[in-house]
């Protein structure tokens, strides 16, 4: 068993850190307005305009992120459109062996997700990277967005973790920016979340160009700072929640 009292937690969002937000893109903001138009008989132009409306109202909330909410509330089964095209879900480059690294290594690694339970479950299923997790989470299960503190405060509570030792890597700044709040000092965002799209010029945190950058910031952490790591005292890594333990 891996000893978790010399290696930070490893906690990781999912879309657009460890699979590409193309997917994403293509889904709510191509093939919805396009569903959406059908649906309800109105033009693709107008279509887009109710959706970016609504988009608008819900964002940062866990509305946003409920296939639920939005299946009743567009009239268009989300859940069934994502998973008709779920052959386009991908995983970002270098993200099984970045995910392989860490466990090879003994690192706790963690999954952050603020996909509902129905989406983790039918992404972990296409990808497989389940596997390389002790702890995965939604913020469904939660009842909040990694967005805000309750969130935190709950996965604190639920999976005991040092916010001092500890990595969020996350693409969205506005999660990144809870995070710091509750105090989580090493965190990272992600340089081109969608492949489809141009690298960010700035963030206010720093970016990794590749997953695998990550490898050489442990390991220089490592080397700078061992009596640090072998003072942290043994955390204790609860067996994942009963709801996702199925899809892992």
């Amino acid at each position: 068993m891996p000893n978790y009292s010399d290696k930070p937690v490893i906690i990781f969002d999912m879309d657009g850190t460890l699979l590409d937000l193309d997917y994403d893109d293509f889904i709510w903001n191509h093939l919805l307005p396009i569903r959406y138009a059908q649906t309800h008989d109105c033009s693709l132009e107008h279509s887009k305009q109710i959706l970016a409306e609504f988009y608008q109202e819900h964002n940062h909330t866990l509305n946003w992120y409920s296939t639920r909410f939005w299946t009743a509330k567009v009239g268009v089964d989300v859940l069934a459109m994502q998973i008709e095209h779920k052959h386009r879900v991908a995983q970002r480059a270098g993200c099984i062996e970045l995910l392989s690294y860490l466990k090879a290594n003994d690192y706790p690694v963690w999954l952050a997700t603020n996909a509902d339970t129905a989406g983790l479950a039918f992404k972990l299923e296409e990808t497989g990277i389940g596997e390389y997790f002790d702890v995965m989470v939604s913020s469904e299960t939660l009842g909040h967005a990694k967005e805000f503190q309750p969130f935190w405060q709950k996965l604190q509570q639920m999976h005991a973790f040092d916010p001092k030792h500890c990595y969020f890597i996350d693409d969205t700044e506005k999660v990144l920016n809870g995070a710091a709040a509750f105090g989580i000092q090493n965190l990272y965002s992600i340089a081109q979340p969608s492949s489809a799209n141009s690298p960010r010029s700035a963030c206010n945190f720093p970016m990794l160009d590749a997953l695998t950058d990550l490898i050489a910031i442990l390991e220089s952490s490592h080397v700078e700072h061992p009596a640090a790591e072998s003072a942290i005292p043994e955390i204790s890594i609860a067996v994942q929640d009963e709801e996702l333990k199925k899809y892992a």
